[in-house]
C-alpha cells in the first residue's frame, strides 16, 4: 500500500506512525462463565470466575493487535474525564500505543461495556455508547495533523459513530487529503448504505462482516455485496467477513480470493474481539508489502490467536508467531 504524504511541515509534534485508529474505544468488564440461553432470573446471585477490566472497540482491539504484530500505532478518539478514561489511556500506553491525540471530554462519560460471556465463548454486550458517540466532522479536522503523520487512518465503528456519520464523506475526504490512506469498519448494525455509499470512493480497505453488509444492502451472497459496493465506487480492497467460512476478499474489480480460517492454537476461550483482530492482521500485511492473500492469510491467523485468550487482547501474539501459524514462514 502507498500513498502520497503532507510536507513533513505540517506533521507538528505528531510523531510519523503506520497506523491511526479512530473511532470507538471502551473500558470492557467481562463476566464469565454466564450462560445466555437461559434467563438468570430477578434477585439470583450466581457466581463467575474473577471479573477483569480490559479494553474494547475498535481503537484498543485493533491498534492492540496491530502493535503486537508490529506496527506502529496511535490511537484518536475520545473518553471521559473519568477513572474509565484513565484505564483505557494507562492501557493503550502500555502496548506502546501514542495517545497524544486520545481528547478527554468533561462532558460525556467513557464508553463502557459489561462483556457476557458463555462457557463456549460467545457473549453479549450491555453497552454505553459515551463519548465516542460524539466524535464528530470538527473532532476530525482538530486531528488533522495526527491522520498526516500516519500511512493509513482506520476509521470505525461505522453505525456506532451517529456524530460522525452523517459528514462520514466530507471527513473521510479532508483525512485522505492529508496524504493518509483510508480503511472503515463496521459493527451493530453496520449503518446503512446511505451513509456508506458516498464515501466508498475514498476508502482504500472496507472488509464489513456478513451481517452487516446484509443491513447496508439487503444482498445475502458475498460475491453480490461486494459487486454492490464496487457499484457505487469502492476502488480499492473489499471484501466480507464469513465468520467460520473465512473471509471473501476481492483487491480489485473481478479478482476474488477466500480465504480460510486458520486453526485456533489452543482451546476456543472468548470470541470477542476477533473480527478486530482479522481486520489487524489484513492492514498489517498490506502496510507491510504482503500480497492480498498472505495478507488475508495473517488476519486469519490473528483471528485465530485472539479467541484463545479471554477478551480480545489477550490471546494476540507476535509477527512472528502470528505469521507461522498463518503458514507464512519463510
Amino acid at each position: 500500500m502507498s500513498a502520497s504524504r503532507a510536507p513533513a511541515a505540517s506533521l507538528g509534534a505528531c510523531p510519523p506512525c503506520d497506523v491511526i485508529l479512530c473511532g470507538t474505544c471502551v473500558a470492557d468488564i467481562l463476566v464469565r462463565p454466564v450462560p445466555l440461553t437461559v434467563a438468570p432470573g430477578a434477585g439470583k446471585l450466581f457466581h463467575v470466575d474473577p471479573i477483569r477490566v480490559t479494553t474494547g472497540g475498535i481503537v484498543c482491539n485493533t491498534g492492540t493487535a496491530m502493535a503486537r504484530l508490529g506496527m506502529k500505532v496511535a490511537a484518536s478518539s475520545l473518553v471521559g474525564s473519568d477513572v474509565w478514561g484513565e484505564v483505557i489511556r494507562a492501557t493503550l500506553a502500555g502496548e506502546g500505543i501514542a495517545t497524544g491525540a486520545l481528547e478527554a471530554s468533561d462532558t460525556v462519560a467513557t464508553s463502557t461495556t459489561a462483556v457476557l460471556i458463555d462457557p463456549s465463548g460467545e457473549r453479549s454486550f450491555a453497552h454505553h455508547g459515551g463519548a465516542p458517540a460524539t466524535i464528530d466532522l470538527a473532532f476530525i479536522r482538530r486531528q488533522l495533523p495526527h491522520f498526516a503523520a500516519a500511512r493509513l487512518a482506520l476509521v470505525g465503528y461505522l453505525g456506532l459513530l451517529p456524530g460522525l456519520e452523517a459528514d462520514l464523506t466530507e471527513a473521510l475526504a479532508e483525512i485522505r487529503a492529508t496524504g493518509c490512506m483510508v480503511a472503515l469498519e463496521t459493527a451493530g448494525s453496520g449503518g446503512t448504505l446511505a451513509q456508506v455509499a458516498p464515501a466508498l470512493p475514498l476508502v482504500d480497505v472496507y472488509v464489513p462482516s456478513l451481517d452487516e453488509a446484509r443491513h447496508q444492502t439487503g444482498l445475502d451472497d458475498p460475491r453480490a455485496i461486494v459487486a454492490c459496493y464496487r457499484s457505487h465506487g469502492a476502488p480499492g480492497l473489499v471484501g466480507v467477513k464469513l465468520g467460520t467460512r473465512g473471509t471473501l476478499l476481492s483487491p480489485n474489480d473481478g479478482e476474488w480470493l477466500e480465504i480460510p480460517c486458520v486453526q485456533a492454537p489452543g482451546p476456543v476461550v472468548d470470541t470477542t474481539g476477533a473480527g478486530d483482530s482479522l481486520l489487524a492482521g489484513l492492514l498489517t500485511g498490506l502496510l507491510r508489502g504482503m500480497s492480498a492473500r498472505d495478507a488475508g492469510l495473517l488476519g486469519a491467523a490473528t483471528a485465530a490467536a485472539c479467541v484463545t485468550g479471554l477478551g480480545a487482547t489477550e490471546g494476540l501474539r507476535g509477527f512472528e508467531e502470528t505469521a507461522r501459524l498463518a503458514g507464512l514462514s519463510r
